[in-house]
């Protein structure tokens, strides 16, 4: 494989630049370009050591630069790689790398650095997709739980499960195969017993999906409510800063204000909307109708209540509209005196929150509402989860093999058939991980990742 190079830090200003090189020739052409000031070479040096010198293009000097050398097989990519390090700054860092691709290296494709990885033993291809999610966690969960996956749990808990069938299916095949062997004879419970309990551990794989997106992608969270309910003063609390105007005037938002805002383990997508209600302004109604068209699509909706207000028609048809989604009931302005019909919204809403948004009152358990509703109350991030939809298709296409296998036993066909079923299932699990994944696949996971990554 040729040798290649990309910028590794982000685009931009910066104290310092890295600039990655890996392949074979990676210490040849590297010095080509940089003299050290103690006048040692890079192919001199012991790997793991660094050098300071200049960078030069031709005669000219670009900049000063510490190199570190990693020597193959004991680097990132598993390949002789150099870490250029110069001063931050686009036209710096890109002429250190035109350099470098004038010296002989290629530019290398998005994530190439990582599929190199791959290809050479250094990770799975679960722990690979983790990478990108460390980089783009939005959130302490979020970076946890791909850093779990980046040291293995989602490989480790599918090399369970096919260590078990293999096992199985190795034995049904022996059997089969070599009959005039003392070999004996597998019995149909132990491979029931085999299967049930590859089934319970992948579907509680499965069953970590939902609660996976939520931790890196955060939820769509619409807070809805008449006018003047507290809509703004409350997103304005939950995003730390004044996002929303907020005035004794009914009617202030009238378009939909967005934000988004990490509470606990949990990242919303915050939309303050118009409040809900009969008006003649027409810019308010095009207001009111985005706010319902946001609650169509919201996976969380807030809905606030005024405690010093009776529930009128709007308030009526909002609960009505939300109460079978996932929502919360806010009952804000504890402050003031008790008029809201508390017994309807508590009769046809399970999650009810009573706060004063302006007191900032009870602000802490409605987070904890959030988080329970979120499913991520008890997120255990070191449990593995399924970061993404490659990942969950390889799994229930695993699990529903297992339940053809079970079935097959149930029908009591041939053991060749129940073997066919188990190693199906085994094909699966190493599609999941990349041990027996296409080329297809492999480029599909790495095309979305950055370059220099």
């Amino acid at each position: 494989m040729s040798t290649i190079a990309a910028i590794s830090t982000a685009q931009g200003q910066g104290g310092i630049g890295v600039i990655r090189v890996s392949g074979e020739d990676s210490f040849t052409i590297v010095d080509k370009i940089f003299k050290s000031v103690s006048g040692k070479k890079i192919m001199d040096i012991k790997g793991y050591t660094a050098l300071f010198g200049h960078i030069y293009n031709n005669e000219e000097v670009l900049d000063e630069a510490v190199v570190l050398k990693y020597v193959a097989p004991k680097s990132f990519t598993g390949e002789n790689v150099v870490e250029i390090s110069c001063h931050g700054g686009m036209y710096i860092t890109k002429e250190v790398l035109n350099a470098v691709i004038m010296s002989g290296a290629s530019l290398a494709e998005p994530g190439e650095f990582t599929k190199r990885a791959y290809l050479n033993g250094k990770m799975d291809l679960t722990e690979a997709e983790s990478v990108m999610d460390i980089i783009s966690a939005k959130s302490k969960s979020a970076a946890r739980a791909a850093l779990f996956v980046k040291d293995g749990a989602l490989f480790k808990k599918s090399q369970q499960v096919k260590q078990l069938l293999l096992d199985k299916a190795a034995h049904l095949s022996a059997w089969a195969d070599y009959p005039e062997e003392d070999i004996p004879e597998v019995s149909e419970d132990s491979i029931i017993e085999a299967i049930e309990e590859s089934i319970s551990i992948l579907e509680k794989l499965l069953s970590t999906y939902d609660m996976g997106q939520v931790v890196k992608e955060g939820i769509d969270t619409v807070i809805a409510g008449r006018p003047n309910a507290g809509k703004s003063t409350l997103m304005n609390l939950l995003v730390g800063r004044e996002k929303s105007i907020v005035t004794n005037i009914a009617g202030t938002t009238r378009d939909v204000v967005e934000d988004t805002v990490l509470v606990g383990n949990v990242m919303l997508k915050l939309s303050d909307t118009a409040g809900i209600r009969d008006t003649d302004n027409e810019i308010e109604k095009i207001g009111v109708q985005k706010t319902f068209d946001k609650i169509n699509g919201a996976g969380l909706v807030i809905a606030l209540f005024d405690n010093n207000e009776e529930l009128n028609t709007e308030d009526i048809d909002l609960i009505n509209k939300i109460k079978d989604m996932p929502c919360i009931a806010v009952i804000n302005k504890i402050d003031l005196d008790d008029k809201v019909d508390k017994k309807y919204i508590t009769d046809n809403i399970e999650n009810v929150v009573y706060i004063s948004a302006k007191q900032q009152d009870n602000i802490d358990e409605l987070k904890s509402m959030i988080e329970k509703i979120a499913g991520t109350e008890d997120f255990d991030p070191s449990a593995g989860i399924i970061a993404n939809e490659r990942q969950r298709n390889a799994i229930r296409n695993a699990v529903n093999s297992l339940y053809e296998a079970k079935e097959s036993l149930a029908m009591g066909m041939t053991m060749d058939a129940i073997t066919v079923s188990l190693q199906e299932t085994i094909d699966y699990l190493l599609e999941l991980t990349g041990e027996k994944a296409g080329e297809e696949i492999v480029d599909s996971v790495f095309h979305n990742f950055c370059v220099g990554k």
